[in-house]
């Protein structure tokens, strides 16, 4: 049994997503960034946190990696090409999709109003709309990053796609608007919004 700490309008989605996917059980604990739980979890107060028997891992990509490679599934092994290809889009997500996102959300809500830049925003929405275009090229036809089975990278880029959405950042068409509208479909998603109380928080 897991115990997932966080909140699921935030990076966390992405381990309730990844634990739905694995058909493994877990707890849930409402926990906003900054608030007590977190900060008892990561001292940082940052979401999510996983605690594995009393062993509390942090940072929501080393959480979905340490998953699948536990559970075999969702990845592929360490050491092969496979996996190299694999992380470089798990890498080109963190790089290209969430920072650009993160920055601008600082900047629209985080930062004091003193710090914040809107021209800062439309900087984002312009290295967001270039990495859209370097993963259509990558994607290809494929349905999912790697083929045909959905990898670590698949969800990571999936909840950036939502984030992007919510956040009214420009969405792109054809093969990759449909590759973002299949995984937003994932009956594991549903699932994790479903038990993580999404739709009523």
């Amino acid at each position: 049994m897991y115990q997932v700490i966080g909140h699921p309008r935030t990076r966390t989605m992405r381990v309730y997503w990844m634990l739905e996917e694995l058909g493994q059980d877990y707890d849930v604990l409402i926990a906003p960034a900054h608030s007590e739980a977190a900060k008892a979890a990561n001292p940082s107060g940052k979401i999510p946190a996983l605690n594995v028997g009393g062993k509390v891992l942090l940072d929501s990509v080393a959480i979905l990696q340490f998953l699948a490679d536990k559970h075999g599934a969702l990845s592929y092994p360490s050491g092969t090409l496979e996996r190299a290809e694999q992380d470089s889009f798990t890498q080109f997500c963190a790089d290209e999709m969430d920072s650009v996102l993160w920055n601008a959300t600082k900047h629209k809500a985080y930062y004091p109003e003193e710090l914040r830049v809107p021209a800062a925003i439309a900087g984002a929405k312009y290295d967001f709309g270039r990495a859209m275009d370097t993963l259509a090229v990558r994607l290809g036809d494929k349905a999912f990053v790697m083929g045909d089975k959905i990898t670590v990278p698949d969800i990571l880029i999936g909840h950036c796609a939502l984030w992007a959405k919510g956040a009214e950042f420009p969405l792109p068409d054809g093969p990759l608007a449909a590759y973002f509208a299949r995984l937003a479909k994932r009956p594991a998603l549903q699932r994790a919004r479903e038990k993580s109380g999404y739709f009523t928080l």
